[in-house]
Order: structure tokens, then C-alpha cells, then sequence
């Protein structure tokens, strides 16, 4: 998946933010919240972090290319080594299934506050 794509996509969902943190990571939120990352070397994108299900995290992990995420594997976060270890239509199905864990998560008024912002 290109990095353009996948940019485009994560800014879509209703309430999404993006800044940089750690000096080269892209962070994408929904309320304040993490729902996807991506990691920049000099080169350009070098991978992709997102939240999932136990049994997806199970699954994942067992693809070449897919590693538990280092310091948040333990919230079931995997690490995509690159942006081709997976094809689009499954990166965008994994990211949107993030997005909306860290989304039922929110307390209440947030909630409400992103759907207001809906575009």
C-alpha cells in the first residue's frame, strides 16, 4: 500500500487526527487516542502499527513481515515491517477495525464530540 493511500484513508474517519511524535512517527487518533502509526526512516515509510483483536493479533503475528509491536504488543498491537506485508483492501480493513476499538473506548461526551465533527 502506498503512503498516500494510506494517509488519505486514516484521515478520513470522522474525529481523526494526525501529528508527529518521537521525532519520525506519524500518529493518527480519534479523541486523543492512537489508532494507527507510521514509522519514517530517511527513506520514507518504513512500517505500520495498529491496534486488533486477540485472535487477529495471533494470526498477524504469525505472517512474515508482521511482528508484535515493541512496547504495546501486550494491547495487542502489531508492527507491519513494511507497508507491502499486507495487501490494501486487508491494511485498510485492520486500520478501520482499530479505529473503531479505540472509538468504543472513548467515554461518552468524546463520542459525541466526534460524531459532531463528522465531515
Amino acid at each position: 500500500m502506498r503512503f498516500a493511500a494510506l494517509h488519505k484513508f486514516c484521515v478520513s474517519f470522522p474525529g481523526a487526527t494526525e501529528d508527529v511524535q518521537w521525532e519520525n512517527d506519524l500518529l493518527f487518533r480519534v479523541g486523543g487516542k492512537i489508532f494507527a502509526i507510521v514509522g519514517f526512516n530517511a527513506k520514507g515509510p518504513q512500517g505500520l502499527c495498529f491496534k486488533c483483536t486477540p485472535q487477529k493479533f495471533a494470526e498477524l503475528t504469525k505472517k512474515k513481515g508482521i511482528i508484535p509491536a515493541p512496547y504495546v504488543a501486550r494491547y495487542y498491537w502489531v508492527a507491519l515491517e513494511n507497508l507491502n506485508a499486507l495487501r490494501a483492501p486487508q491494511i485498510k480493513a485492520l486500520i478501520k477495525e482499530s479505529y473503531q476499538m479505540v472509538y468504543e473506548k472513548l467515554p461518552g461526551k468524546l463520542k459525541s464530540k466526534v460524531l459532531a465533527a463528522k465531515k
